[in-house]
């Protein structure tokens, strides 16, 4: 059956007390809503529907997705007028699932579970036991422990109070029943609203069944309404995305000392340390060890690769990744930037950068250096001090180093040049023309030697 999916995004959010929408907020590098959605789009034949408000078009310009249908609320009357604003978009026969843009670790399995709850007979309903259910709506049952309502928290009494069973809002049931419900829901609550909820009453009075289903892990029910909810949540998702890398085979010197803000794919024998962070699309191959303090940001890197300490490996989904090749040892303190290319066996050393450079294989700058738009060749030293001038103030130009060379420390190679195959640049050069094949070039000013040099002696105050 096709399924409708609603996904209610369109409160303002307060409590945050930020300009940021709460929906775009971000929980391991996405946004809240975007972690609902991309769950939400999983399902087979999966329409989905956002209902959205305050800062409507701010929200919509972070999604890309043709295929999102966007449903303005224009006046927030609560979840059940929410609701109401997209019902015309639902498709006849199908399932409607309602969920939260602010409740973002809902599992694929928990929604599959409410679907196949939901038949033309029952309407499905994710509910949870919390020790304390404060600020939830209770589930009410009767002697026969059938469903028959859903209390809110403001308009509880206090035996109702007592109860220990929560509405977490999420449901599901045959969209055309949710269009002939709907506009029995009336506002006779504390809060003047069209409670969603009520609509619970309302499919009993029409002797609808009410199925209850629980999730796996009461974080998949979480919402964020603050900026403390928000932190617990992602130190949560953390923890799923490390115990996920933990059974595919990686190795964490603490996994609560660790972020995942993007898609991390490893091989196996991986080694992550302490207070790495991941960003964008990054893969790991086979026997990876990653330092402490570094972070990794659109990246490949090959089986055995070493990274060591306070390493940043800076690529750019737009501008390239970097790509780094088997048995290369990055660090420390090493930066990599956007469109990188290591061979095998390269090594870069402490306070190098690289942008835009390809080094081949066995290629070696180990101490203090600037690659920046260089092509340079295998088996190339490049001593400590050397920097590419890449740039005369208005254009970037290439520097091209042949396999086999030599680079003395300090030398400056101002593009565009070419240094030869198997040749040597002299310490202390400034190399501006071609350096042929196998030769030496010096470009050193002359030195001078003045005897009997006085040194500049202090001026009495």
């Amino acid at each position: 059956m096709a399924t409708d999916v609603i996904i209610l995004a369109a409160g303002q959010g307060t409590r945050m007390q930020s300009a940021l929408p709460k929906v775009l907020h971000p929980l391991g590098g996405r946004p809240l809503l975007a972690h609902v959605i991309d769950t939400a789009s999983r399902l087979d034949d999966a329409q989905v529907s956002i209902v959205i408000g305050h800062q409507a078009e701010a929200i919509k310009s972070h999604f890309t997705d043709p295929a999102l249908n966007w449903v303005e609320q224009r006046e927030q009357l609560g979840t059940g007028h929410a609701v109401k604003q997209v019902l015309p978009h639902l498709r006849q026969g199908s399932s409607a699932l309602i969920l939260y843009g602010d409740v973002p670790l809902i599992e694929l399995d928990t929604l599959a579970a409410l679907l196949n709850q939901s038949t033309g007979k029952t309407l499905a309903l994710l509910s949870a036991e919390l020790a304390d259910p404060t600020g939830y709506g209770r589930i009410i049952r009767d002697a026969n422990d059938d469903v028959t309502a859903i209390v809110e928290q403001k308009d509880a009494n206090a035996e109702q109070l007592e109860i220990s069973e929560i509405n977490t809002g999420v449901m599901c049931l045959e969209s055309d029943k949710l269009k002939s419900w709907i506009s029995e829901i009336k506002a006779n609550n504390a809060q003047e609203e069209f409670y969603l909820t009520d609509i619970i009453a309302i499919a009993k009075s029409h002797d609808c069944q009410i199925q209850t289903c629980r999730p796996a892990s009461l974080n998949e029910i979480e919402g964020v309404n603050t900026r403390a909810q928000l932190a617990k949540l992602e130190r949560a998702y953390q923890g799923q995305v490390a115990n996920r890398l933990m059974a595919a085979g990686v190795s964490f010197a603490d996994p609560e000392r660790f972020d995942c803000r993007g898609e991390l794919v490893t091989g196996t024998d991986v080694f992550i340390d302490v207070n790495c962070v991941f960003e964008g699309q990054v893969q790991l191959g086979d026997g990876v060890h990653i330092g402490p303090n570094c972070v990794i940001a659109h990246a490949n890197i090959g089986a055995e690769a070493v990274i060591k300490a306070n390493t940043v490996i800076d690529g750019s989904a737009s501008k390239g990744a970097v790509a780094i090749g088997a048995g290369v040892q990055v660090g420390p303190f090493a930066r990599l930037r956007e469109g990188t290319v290591l061979a095998d066996d390269v090594r870069i050393g402490n306070f190098v950068e690289t942008k835009k450079s390809h080094l081949g294989r066995g290629s070696k700058a180990n101490h203090l250096t600037y690659l920046g738009d260089a092509e340079i060749g295998a088996g190339v030293n490049i001593g400590a001090g050397t920097i590419t001038c890449n740039y005369d103030g208005v254009n970037k130009h290439q520097t091209t180093i042949d396999d086999g060379a030599f680079i003395g420390s300090n030398s400056s190679l101002v593009a565009p040049v070419s240094i030869g195959k198997d040749a040597t640049i002299g310490a202390g050069s400034t190399i501006s023309k071609t350096v042929p094949d196998d030769s030496l070039s010096v470009g050193r000013c002359n030195q001078r030697n003045i005897a009997g040099w006085k040194r500049p002696e202090k001026k009495p105050d």
